[in-house]
């Protein structure tokens, strides 16, 4: 099953198992269970602390779970979890053996005093690279809280199930039965879920802190860059995020960061989080910046927080980012994640077999359109305009399929359903006025993306398109604050401008600084 490169690494990693664990199957007759009694034969036979038995009860199979030797399982996989979820399964070996999970002391603090009973189902696929985060949070929990559970069930694997629920978009998960969230989500962000009061109190300490010489608002390329530089200089940084990593964690693959040939978003989210922690940075995440107060009569900007909490500091860099376009249509926010979607490489394995339209003939429109012909029964590309926008390589590659169909000039102008899911797309040809019907069961949007600066609207300088007007040092219509990355008027969205606006404009904050009265 495991090829002799992989086994070697895996062999180094279970060194480090503290205890004996077990491998606890509930095979059936079919080729996936053959498949996966071999995947856990290998494993055993890599260290003499692993040990496999075939006396599972799950019900869902083939399945297997992992337990500390003597335990009953609390983490199970239901299908076989190479992929991105190889990842998911390392971390679950490790942890179950005693390997301590990489985690806050505060967080695991909190995790262990949750009580209560938490069966959490994550649907994934195999090709999604944000479920692994969510597989792995819950697999943590369940290893250091009794309380918790956690299963991973491979929805192409388990398909009557995903149509039972009904699910269009992974990861999908559930608690106790019931939809608990969709989407990426950190350990942090299922347990602010789940323990409803340490939102309060969070944000009592938050408003506690004393005042930042550089808050960063955004933690992104450019939000970790803009940190990075701040605290080289010795000065009191800070950075309050949404989401650590920013739209990086939605991106698949990476080739054009220069000096690295090829990675994958969240891993650059992760190192970029990983040199942030590096320096005295206080991060805070999973804060939504709701209003920026510029300083009236002292020296000091006022950041208020979603939260109810309010941060102040000197300067201010705010580097934002943006967020996919939505089309803007009746029916596409009834029916996201019901057929709506926005990531084809997480969900377009839900959609094998089934029609599907791609809305965006750019780059992005395109490549999701070339790597979903290869899932689905047939393909149409819906364009605006009247020629594709994509590389003159990407369109030769679409043309040459023979399950794809491109639609130009064509204005999409409702999705509709059944209430349940989508049943079908219609639009508009824009020269002839005529509308048409696309029956099908899916819609990937690919139309460009939005900068997240609705919260500043009045504040300061914004163009047409919503986007941070700064000059050539970074420098927005108010002084001391800042902003870099694609939240900004910089042309060419692209990661590594982002992370050089976001050291510009730090090295501008730091001059500010230096230069106004305010003392480092």
């Amino acid at each position: 099953m495991l090829d002799a490169t992989i086994k070697t690494q895996l062999q180094a990693y279970l060194t480090r198992l503290v205890q004996p664990i077990e491998l606890v199957a509930s095979l059936d007759d079919s080729a996936k269970g053959a498949e996966m009694r071999a995947l856990l034969d290998d494993i055993a036979a890599l260290s003499d602390k692993v040990s496999v038995r075939s006396d599972g009860k799950a019900a869902r199979r083939p399945s297997f779970g992992i337990a500390a030797a003597g335990q009953t399982p609390r983490i199970h996989f239901a299908g076989i979890p190479m992929g991105h979820e190889f990842t998911s399964l390392v971390l679950a070996l490790l942890q179950s053996g005693g390997h301590p999970p990489k985690l806050d002391a505060d967080l695991i603090a909190q995790i262990k005093g949750l009580s209560g009973s938490f069966r959490f189902e994550t649907f994934i696929s195999l090709s999604c690279h944000n479920c692994p985060d969510v597989v792995q949070a819950l697999n943590t929990m369940a290893v250091l809280n009794p309380a918790f559970e956690a299963t991973m069930i491979d929805g192409g694997m388990f398909q009557k199930e995903v149509e039972e629920r009904q699910i269009m978009g992974v990861p999908a998960v559930y608690l106790n039965g019931e939809l608990f969230g969709q989407g990426r989500m950190s350990a942090e962000e299922i347990l602010a879920k789940l323990d409803t009061g340490a939102a309060a109190r969070d944000a009592a300490k938050i408003s506690e802190k004393d005042a930042f010489d550089v808050l960063v608002v955004g933690g992104g390329p450019a939000g970790a860059a803009a940190a990075i530089y701040a605290a080289r200089k010795g000065i009191r940084t800070g950075v309050v995020a949404e989401r650590f990593g920013g739209q990086v964690l939605d991106t698949l693959g990476i080739e054009n960061f220069i000096s690295v040939k090829e990675t994958e978003g969240p891993k650059l989210a992760m190192a970029l989080e990983q040199h942030v922690r590096e320096y005295p940075v206080d991060i805070i995440n999973l804060q939504r910046a709701e209003a920026l107060r510029p300083a009236a009569n002292g020296p000091l900007t006022e950041v208020q927080l979603a939260s109810g909490a309010s941060l102040r500091a000197k300067t201010v860099i705010l580097a934002t980012g943006a967020r996919w376009r939505e089309m803007n249509v009746p029916g596409e926010a009834e029916y996201r994640t019901k057929g709506v979607a926005y990531c084809p490489h997480c969900d377009g394995p839900l959609f094998k077999g089934k029609r599907v339209a791609v809305i965006g003939g750019g780059n992005s429109g395109v490549e999701a359109a070339i790597d979903l012909a290869g899932i689905v029964a047939h393909v149409t590309l819906i364009e605006f305009m009247d020629e594709l926008r994509a590389d003159a390589v990407l369109q030769n590659k679409l043309f040459s399929l023979p399950n794809v169909t491109v639609i130009k000039g064509a204005q999409t102008t409702e999705v509709t359903g059944d209430g349940q899911k989508v049943n079908a797309l219609l639009y508009k040809d824009r020269a002839s006025g005529e509308a048409h019907r696309l029956e099908l069961e899916g819609i990937f949007v690919q139309i460009g993306l939005l900068p997240n600066t609705d919260w500043l609207k009045g504040t300061l300088d914004l163009s047409r398109h919503g986007e941070i007007v700064i000059d050539a040092k970074g420098q927005t219509s108010l002084p001391g604050v800042f902003a870099a990355g694609d939240c900004t008027t910089v042309p060419y969205k692209q990661i590594i401008i982002a992370m050089g606006e976001g050291a510009k404009a730090s090295l501008s904050a730091f001059d500010h600084l230096i230069r106004s009265s305010a003392p480092v």
